[in-house]
């Protein structure tokens, strides 16, 4: 019984020890070449941490928030900074947890990211703002406007999370799996599989993209980088993600807000035609736009086609 046992924890501990190399190699790959940086990169000492955000152009604020899915970042919107800062001041941000910004070991939820957005627009920009934000974000930018209304003036929702899904809370299993992720070696190995540059590429073959002619390998590098900065401390945000702490129900904010919205959706989004049709049943003056032959991401699949409707809508 005795030499069982030794040979459990010499087995156990010889496991442990593959799995951290394994973690530290993909650290390496990972993290060898960096298209994170901007010559424009900022940080604002935030009380849970450093946000880095850039800004660039003059003209009315325009505050950009990513995506919260694996390896999101400021990085989403590179492809139409420039262009949208001819009539606007950008500021764009890596959320708390993700991109260059610092990604403490804690639970991210929507509470957390509200306060962040509006702390960051009366510190940092200091006058209202207009928003654009991706996603699973339009819960954040939405709460953030019904909390303070007075911080923000109008918001653009790019693909924005079906309303049904942000209302699915934690269960058990998520919260295990959650408690899973944040172990050190094997939470850290497991986070490493679900973020690997294949895994990645193919969300954007999938998901993110419509054309693959439209799929460029600094953009899957960029958030495979994003995903492993610094260190394994990306997956934290990660693990809050994928149990639903970020999630909220945005519905009653939805119905009360009176500021102006505009949906602009990839046409060859799953469901996209549905979801604008129940945040238009909440709130009714709310306006869209399908931009066609694009998914998830049309402002990285075809800029130009994306500007347009957007000042139409700022101006």
């Amino acid at each position: 019984m005795k030499n069982k046992l030794n040979k459990f924890i010499i087995l156990s501990g010889l496991t442990a020890t593959a799995i951290h190399f394994i973690n530290r190699i993909n650290y390496s790959l990972y993290t060898v070449k960096n298209y994170l940086n901007y010559p424009e990169n900022a940080y604002h000492d935030w009380r849970f941490g450093k946000i880095r955000y850039i800004t660039k152009g003059n003209g009315y604020p325009l505050l950009l928030i990513h995506d919260l899915t694996i390896g999101s970042s400021l990085y989403e919107f590179s492809k139409i900074i420039d262009k949208l800062s001819i009539n606007h001041k950008i500021y764009a941000i890596d959320l708390l947890g993700y991109g260059l910004s610092d990604k403490p070991c804690i639970t991210y939820t929507n509470y957390l990211y509200v306060q962040l957005v509006i702390d960051f627009i009366k510190n940092v920009i200091g006058k209202k703002t207009d928003i654009i934000a991706t996603g699973d974000s339009t819960q954040i930018a939405v709460m953030a406007c019904h909390n303070d209304p007075e911080a923000i003036n109008k918001m653009i929702f790019i693909n924005p999370q079906n309303l049904y899904d942000t209302n699915k809370i934690p269960s058990k299993q998520t919260k295990l799996l959650h408690l899973l992720i944040e172990t050190p070696i094997l939470g850290t190995f497991l986070y490493n599989i679900l973020s690997t540059r294949t895994y990645i590429e193919t969300i954007f073959r999938q998901e993110y993209l419509y054309s693959l002619i439209n799929l460029e390998e600094q953009d899957v590098l960029s958030y495979t980088k994003a995903a492993h900065l610094p260190d394994y401390s990306s997956k934290h945000a990660f693990a809050s993600y994928i149990s639903k702490y970020m999630n909220t129900n945005i519905i009653h904010a939805l119905k009360e807000i009176n500021h102006g919205m505009y949906i602009i959706g990839g046409q060859e989004e799953t469901d996209i035609e549905t979801i604008i049709e129940n945040y238009t049943y909440y709130n009714n003056s709310i306006e869209s736009e399908l931009i066609p032959y694009t998914r998830h991401l049309p402002h990285m699949e075809t800029p130009d086609e994306i500007i347009p409707y957007i000042n139409m809508f700022l101006c």
